[in-house]
């Protein structure tokens, strides 16, 4: 195996986060993983790049329950068990009924993840913020989790942030952090933030706000970011009538990155991507 980034796109065209990162050691560790509709091509991915009908997985880290980040995952434990294995799942998230409280809509998807529990419960890792993970060559510090006295945009800003440090270069993933996320993040690190690879938040739309990813100054953004999502178009439509006139703010992140001079952009809406470190 290589040191690598593999950054997977939806066959739906809908907006989703799956990554695979591979290192030189032989170590594969999985972020999030999509829709239910994504589990199947994760699978093959995982069978290709481990060369194996059973791949196993050293780390699965989950950074919010949204379902286009984790119920690819839930399907792994319903459906897949005994076609892969995998060594720790690191997580850490509010309880259902804080969801059902201020984002009703996504209790359910939380409450599937916890009823699985019974499964993969041996392998869970509850992370905190300050806690390193080494999984092979790779080093993972959970830089933020959820804060339950927030009340706004709760699932998004409950996202565990993590930067993963590989081959001498530093990667910072920001799950779906909002507004409030992002100013919790300034307020604690700074300038510290400065991270070499970012994952554009919420992807790359109504996510953090410029001076974060000004403190971030990244050298490469990695874009989860489908094509009509990508131009602002209306949701799932690639008319070019209407590019532009969507409800998304992908364009005013876009020109963020461009001010921050950022030269090397690697963009779901251009199919699955393959970063070598």
């Amino acid at each position: 195996m290589e040191n690598k980034i593999y950054l997977y796109t939806n066959l739906e065209n809908r907006q989703m986060m799956s990554f695979i990162v591979t290192t030189k050691d032989g170590k594969v560790i999985v972020i999030d993983g999509g829709y239910d509709s994504d589990a199947a091509p994760l699978l093959s991915h995982l069978q290709e790049i481990t060369a194996s009908d059973i791949p196993h997985i050293d780390a699965w880290l989950l950074t919010h329950a949204h379902d286009d980040h984790i119920s690819a995952f839930s399907v792994f434990y319903e459906e897949y068990v005994g076609r892969f294995s995998c060594d720790a799942v690191y997580y850490t998230f509010p309880s259902v009924p804080y969801f059902e409280r201020y984002e009703k809509g996504s209790a359910p998807t939380l409450a599937r993840f916890y009823a699985l529990l019974p499964v993969f419960g041996s392998s869970a890792r509850i992370v905190s913020t300050g806690d390193i993970y080494n999984v092979g060559d790779a080093s993972i510090e959970i830089l933020q989790t959820y804060d339950d006295t927030i009340d706004y945009d709760i699932v998004n800003n409950s996202s565990t942030v993590f930067r993963m440090k590989l081959c001498g270069k530093s990667i910072l993933f920001m799950g779906d952090s909002g507004v409030i996320a992002g100013k919790r993040l300034l307020a604690r690190y700074g300038k510290e933030l400065k991270s070499d690879m970012c994952q554009l938040a919420h992807h790359g739309q109504d996510g953090v706000t410029q001076d974060v990813y000004e403190a971030i100054a990244p050298e490469v953004c990695l874009w989860c970011t489908p094509d009509w999502l990508w131009v602002n178009n209306n949701y799932l439509s690639n008319d070019p009538k209407t590019v532009g006139m969507g409800p998304f703010t992908t364009l005013e992140t876009r020109a963020w990155m461009k001010e921050l001079d950022v030269q090397e952009h690697y963009i779901a809406k251009d199919g699955d991507q393959i970063i070598t470190l």
